[in-house]
């Protein structure tokens, strides 16, 4: 296997366990390992697609895929993390594939595609329910509790968070609340467990959903933590409840690209702009994917 192949999800899942291991090792050689907070460039005319917790439904990632590759665009690829547990039902194993289909193109695209860590990806430091990437992994290759770590481990290179020059803040769930004196971007390299909850596991209060692994975070935080940074907009996932409402004076969006929670805002991606400065959620541009509304079958009608 090149060690830049990319994988469709069809050809992960009829992979054998020799080959799923060759995946693997191949993986392990070309997934780059991102800084803590991974900084993204100014560039003229060109945009970030970015798309929100997947949850194995790689028929929705395809679509994000497409989207941000086609014809007469020049886009790169960000991902806010949860691309595994609760698959639909159509798409089983479909963490698995999601994973290494979205890793294969990591790999292949290292400066283009990029996969930010949620808490489904830190579910080894922090737990996480339901978590049911290590019953995929099996029941695909059989019980081999080290594969499971691998895939892991390839999704633990990603990103906590990363900041834009045109302005965007993008983290899975939220921002550290409490930000050192000097530099506010050293506060991603001292990464203790209750730093990285408020980051991959914070609601914002707009939402009725309580985790309670962090404390929720609303107006008057975020407002601090953009005037501080210099930032003008958050985009996250994390919150269903909230996906495609403009919060906090425009300021906040959160993103969901599964048909798991379709019924909350639909299946939807931004379009960021890296050439001009963001201020708002009105500065980019909200889209639905054609998966949404729609089941499949193993044809694809």
């Amino acid at each position: 296997m090149h060690a830049t192949e990319v994988l469709t999800p069809e050809e992960i899942l009829a992979l054998d366990p020799e080959g799923a291991d060759r995946l693997l090792d191949a993986l392990e050689r070309t997934v780059p390992v991102r800084s803590p907070l991974l900084p993204i460039p100014s560039r003229p005319n060109a945009e970030l697609l970015v798309f929100g917790d997947t949850h194995g439904d790689w028929r929705s990632t395809l679509a994000a895929v497409e989207m941000a590759s086609a014809p007469g665009t020049e886009r790169w690829l960000l991902g806010l993390g949860d691309y595994v547990d609760r698959a639909p039902d159509d798409l089983p194993n479909g963490s698995v594939a999601n994973a290494l289909h979205l890793l294969s193109l990591a790999a292949r695209y290292p400066e283009r595609v990029y996969l930010l860590q949620g808490n489904h990806e830190t579910s080894r430091r922090i737990p996480c329910y339901p978590h049911n990437l290590p019953e995929e992994v099996d029941d695909l290759w059989g019980p081999e509790a080290e594969r499971y770590h691998r895939l892991v481990g390839l999704l633990e290179r990603g990103a906590y968070a990363a900041v834009t020059e045109s302005g965007a803040y993008l983290a899975h769930a939220g921002f550290p609340r409490t930000l050192p004196s000097g530099s506010w971007r050293s506060a991603f390299e001292a990464m203790d467990d209750d730093r990285l909850s408020e980051i991959v596991w914070a609601e914002c209060d707009a939402s009725r959903i309580r985790r309670g692994a962090a404390p929720s975070w609303g107006a008057q935080a975020l407002s601090e933590f953009l005037g501080v940074t210099g930032l003008g907009v958050v985009l996250r996932g994390h919150d269903p409840d909230v996906v495609g409402r403009p919060l906090y004076d425009g300021r906040c969006l959160t993103l969901h690209t599964t048909r798991i929670y379709e019924r909350y805002g639909g299946v939807i991606v931004a379009v960021v702009p890296l050439g001009r400065r963001l201020e708002s959620v009105n500065d980019l541009r909200i889209e639905h994917l054609l998966t949404e509304g729609r089941s499949y079958t193993d044809d694809r009608d």
